[in-house]
C-alpha cells in the first residue's frame, strides 16, 4: 500500500521535471518565465493530486453503475485539468484574447475527443467484463459448459482464461461425480443382489429340512455351508473394498518375496485345483528381487487370479503362473486354458459386480463367485503402485498379469 501511494507523487515529479526541460528546450525562456512555468506546473500537479486524493477517499466511483461511467468521469477530469493548465500557461504568456479563446477552443475540442475515446475503450472493456458477468451467472446455475472467449493479452483475457480452466474443471469433477454415482448404485445393487439370491437359496433348503420333505438332509446341510461361504466370502470382499475406498486403513508394505506369497496361494488353491480336475503348473525358480509389498494383500491378489482361472477352466485343463523381471518392475502372470473372454467383455473384467458371463466365477463354483474378486485384485495392485490387465480370447485362454515396482513408489 505504501509503495502504491508513492507512485502517484513520483509519477508526477517526473513529469514536471520532463515538461520543463522540453519547455526550456523548445521554447529557450528566460529564467524568470521558466520558474513562472515551475509553479503554475506544480500547483496545478499539487491541484490534481489533492482532487485525485479527494476523489479516493470520497469513494464517488463506488457509486457509480458501471466501470464505463468510472472510466468516462476520470477522462473527463483529467480533460479538464489539461484545459485549465494550458489556459493558464496561455494567460501567462499574455496570448491575445482572441489568441486565448480560439486556444481554449481548440483544447475544449481536444478534450472532448479524448473523452470520447476514452468512453469507447472503457466500454470495450466492460462489454468484456458483461461477458464473464454472464458466463459466471450460467455457472452458478450449474451450466458448467460454459465458455467466454478470450480476446487480448491483458488482465481481462488472464482473467478469462481463469475462468475457462476453473469451469472445465468443474465440468471434469461433476462428470466424476455423475460416475461415481452411478458406480455407487451399481455396487448396492450388484451387493443386494448377490446377498439376496444365496439368502433365498439357503431359506429353502432350510424350509425343507425343517418340514422334513428332503430324503437326504446331510446333503443339503452341505449345501447350506456352500452357500454361508459364499455370503461370508461375500461380505470379507464388500468390506476390503470399503477400506480400499476410505483409505483408513493403510497397507503396511516391507521388503517380501513374491515367490514366497506366490507359492502359499499355490497350495490355498491346490483343492480347489483338483476338485475340478485342473492341473496347476508351479512358476520357475527366478532369484527376484525383494519388493515392497503387503505380501498377504499380494497374497490374496494371487489368490484371486488362481481362483478365477481354475473356475473358467474345464477338466483336464491347466492353469499356470510365471513371473519375470521388466523395465524396474516385477511381473506375475496367470494363464489358463478356459473358454477364454470375449473381446467386447475384456476392458469390463476388472469392474465391480460386471455381469459379463466370462468374467465372474461360476455360480456352481465351490466359493460361489460373486463378481468382486478381480476388482478386489485391481484395487490392491494400483494400491502398491503398479498395473494389471489381461489378454483373452474366445476358445484361446485367459492370461491376466500385474507389475509391481520393484522400488516404493510415493
Amino acid at each position: 500500500m505504501t509503495k502504491r501511494r508513492l507512485t502517484f507523487p513520483l509519477t508526477l515529479g517526473l513529469t514536471l521535471a520532463a515538461t520543463l526541460g522540453l519547455a526550456a528546450l523548445i521554447m529557450r525562456p528566460s529564467p524568470q518565465e521558466l520558474l513562472d512555468l515551475a509553479i503554475m506546473f506544480a500547483v496545478a500537479g499539487l491541484g490534481a493530486s489533492l482532487v485525485g486524493f479527494l476523489s479516493v477517499q470520497v469513494g464517488w466511483w463506488r457509486r457509480a453503475t458501471s466501470l464505463t461511467q468510472t472510466l468516462t468521469v476520470g477522462h473527463i477530469l483529467a480533460a479538464l485539468f489539461g484545459l485549465v493548465i494550458v489556459l493558464l500557461a496561455a494567460r501567462l504568456m499574455f496570448i491575445s484574447q482572441h489568441d486565448l479563446g480560439l486556444a481554449g477552443v481548440l483544447l475544449f475540442f481536444a478534450s472532448s475527443v479524448a473523452v470520447l475515446f476514452g468512453y469507447f475503450f472503457s466500454n470495450s472493456i466492460t462489454q468484456r467484463l458483461k461477458e464473464l458477468d454472464r458466463g459466471a451467472s450460467r455457472l452458478s446455475e450449474g451450466d458448467f459448459s460454459v465458455r467466454v472467449s478470450i480476446e487480448g493479452r491483458d488482465e481481462v483475457a488472464d482473467l478469462g482464461l481463469a475462468f475457462n480452466a476453473m469451469a472445465e474443471r468443474l465440468e471434469q469433477a461433476e462428470r466424476e461425480a455423475e460416475r461415481l454415482e452411478q458406480a455407487r448404485r451399481d455396487f448396492i445393487a450388484g451387493a443386494s443382489h448377490d446377498l439376496r439370491t444365496p439368502l433365498s437359496a439357503l431359506r429353502a433348503m432350510l424350509d425343507a429340512i425343517a418340514d422334513g420333505v428332503v430324503e437326504d438332509p446331510a446333503d443339503y446341510i452341505r449345501r447350506s455351508q456352500r452357500v454361508i461361504t459364499q455370503m461370508s466370502n461375500l461380505t470379507d470382499d464388500l468390506v476390503e473394498l470399503a477400506t480400499l475406498d476410505s483409505g483408513e486403513a493403510p497397507m503396511e508394505r516391507s521388503p517380501g518375496s513374491i515367490e514366497e506369497v506366490i507359492e502359499t496361494a499355490m497350495e490355498g488353491a491346490a483343492h480347489r485345483a483338483e476338485a475340478r480336475g485342473v492341473e496347476l503348473i508351479a512358476p520357475v525358480h527366478n532369484e527376484l528381487p525383494l519388493i515392497p509389498m503387503a505380501a498377504d494383500k499380494i497374497g490374496r491378489v494371487v489368490q484371486n487370479l488362481l481362483d478365477n482361472a481354475i473356475d473358467h477352466t474345464g477338466s483336464g485343463g491347466q492353469v499356470s503362473i510365471s513371473t519375470t523381471e521388466r523395465n524396474g518392475t516385477v511381473e506375475v502372470t496367470v494363464r489358463d486354458t478356459g473358454e477364454g473372454i470375449r473381446a467386447e467383455s475384456l476392458p469390463h473384467i476388472f469392474e465391480r459386480f460386471y455381469r459379463g458371463e466370462e468374467s465372474r466365477s461360476r455360480a456352481d463354483s465351490e466359493a460361489g463367485g460373486v463378481g468382486l474378486g478381480l476388482a478386489i485384485a485391481k484395487e490392491l495392485v494400483e494400491a502398491h503402485g503398479g498395473s494389471i490387465w489381461a489378454e483373452s480370447g474366445k476358445q484361446r485362454g485367459t492370461r491376466i498379469t500385474f507389475s509391481l515396482p520393484k522400488e516404493r513408489s510415493a
